[in-house]
């Protein structure tokens, strides 16, 4: 049988990953998918460079359009991430007709529902297994492993960089700027890190799992997002006593009055599996009606790791390139006319509970004033941890932390909570808020 031919746009880690593991595996693969897989064509703008990993044998390119324009390419593979050029490679791929495999969360997050209508009326298939947790097939689990249930919520560490930030943060006691010039020298974190620290890239990906785990659009622009560049080394020291770990968690739950999408540090009960994820590694935990709690678990990131999950899905296009479009897996799950206009909630009215620390004065009377706030918004309280003195400010000290975990409330409540708080002449600094998740 004829192979699948292949256009590789990007031959860098991934790129070169890829080449690599269908040139290592070749076999094995064509006796799992029936097809072989054939890499015909790449673009890389230094040519050099690109030769250097496919050899002579290989057309290289440095016109990327030149890939999606050649007519015996069957199917694009796009690693050369960001939104524009690679909108534009793929918009012109799926025109062509071919089938694409890319794993750039980005462009999809941002761009995903203009690119599968446009794939579904051209009857091509874009898979984008590698766009979330690297080489860990979450995308497969959602979609097919879990399309008997009714998905409740998942809970996930998505962002390798930010885990081992918070992971040395808290087994080592540094502090985050300390601990990110660190990610950056072994490779884990840009040298330009913002999408990863503002917890950018975990709310392009879990808007993508959002949208399979609920059957609704791909709606990044929603959702809520918050990274760890303002946490410091006492709330992780805090929390630890208090029986919890902090994670930035992507967090999506379908609830009665819409689907929650947020992405933010999270305490998370020690005992927790998520909460034993160290390191640049991710997890996802997902809940069903009827198979119950899933983990998924593995390396997010990293060049082979990651050219697994893109040969996978270049797998599964060889199984069923020839079939009707009709009985190929909907790209989101579900079929495209039954997506559910199910809305994203506003963070005020997401109900969740409370991590608060309150650097206050050290006197009489200050307990029971932040007590009663608490109490008029209907707030309860868990558990409470007074540091002395001397823990916070020396000897001499006249101020403390108090350190306060809630029940359940909404989030709107505690705003204007904390508001009151803080004009509290007694309130010496803003008042400190990790929400808290006992994914049960």
């Amino acid at each position: 049988m004829q192979p699948i031919r292949v256009g590789l746009l990007g031959v860098g880690t991934v790129g070169a990953g890829v080449f690599n593991v269908l040139a290592r595996n070749g076999d094995e693969i064509e006796r799992r998918s029936g097809r072989r897989l054939e890499v015909v064509q790449v673009s890389r703008r230094d040519v050099a460079a690109a030769h250097a990993v496919v050899g002579a044998q290989v057309s290289v390119t440095a016109d990327p359009f030149e890939v999606v324009n050649n007519p015996n390419i069957d199917v694009v593979v796009e690693l050369i991430g960001g939104y524009t050029l690679a909108k534009d490679l793929v918009l012109q791929a799926i025109a062509n007709g071919k089938h694409v495999v890319t794993a750039n969360k980005a462009l999809l997050a941002v761009h995903g529902s203009e690119i599968f209508e446009a794939a579904r009326q051209r009857s091509v298939v874009v898979a984008f297994e590698a766009a979330v947790a690297g080489g860990i097939p979450i995308i497969k689990t959602l979609r097919e492993g879990m399309s008997a249930n009714r998905v409740d919520w998942l809970a996930g560490i998505i962002n390798g960089t930010t885990n081992f930030i918070l992971s040395e943060m808290r087994s080592k006691g540094l502090s985050f700027a300390e601990v990110l010039k660190q990610a950056q020298a072994l490779g884990y974190a840009e040298a330009d890190p913002t999408f990863d620290i503002e917890g950018v890239d975990a709310a392009h990906k879990l808007s993508l799992m959002s949208a399979i785990a609920f059957g609704v659009q791909v709606q990044f622009d929603k959702a809520h997002i918050e990274g760890i560049t303002k946490l410091q080394t006492a709330d992780i020291r805090y929390a630890e006593q208090l029986g919890y770990r902090i994670k930035l968690l992507g967090i999506t739950k379908r609830v009665e009055a819409g689907v929650e999408l947020r992405v933010h540090p999270t305490l998370v009960p020690s005992e927790h599996l998520l909460a034993n994820v160290e390191g640049p590694m991710n997890a996802v935990v997902a809940h069903g009606d009827a198979v119950g709690t899933v983990l998924s678990y593995g390396q997010g990131a990293g060049g082979e790791p990651t050219a697994s999950a893109v040969v996978a899905d270049m797998v599964d296009l060889a199984r069923v390139i020839d079939a009707d479009a009709a009985h190929r897996v909907p790209v989101l799950g579900f079929q495209p006319a039954s997506l559910s206009d199910l809305p994203v909630l506003a963070m005020a009215q997401v109900v969740t509970s409370y991590y608060l620390r309150m650097r206050v004065k050290d006197q009489a009377g200050v307990l029971a004033q932040l007590t009663s706030i608490l109490a008029e918004h209907n707030i309860s309280i868990d558990a409470m941890l007074q540091r002395e003195a001397a823990a916070v400010g020396g000897e001499e000290s006249h101020q403390t932390d108090l350190i306060v975990l809630t029940h359940d409330t909404q989030e709107g409540q505690m705003d204007q909570a904390i508001a009151r708080m803080e004009a509290l002449d007694a309130v010496l600094a803003p008042i400190t808020r990790i929400r808290k998740e006992g994914l049960a």
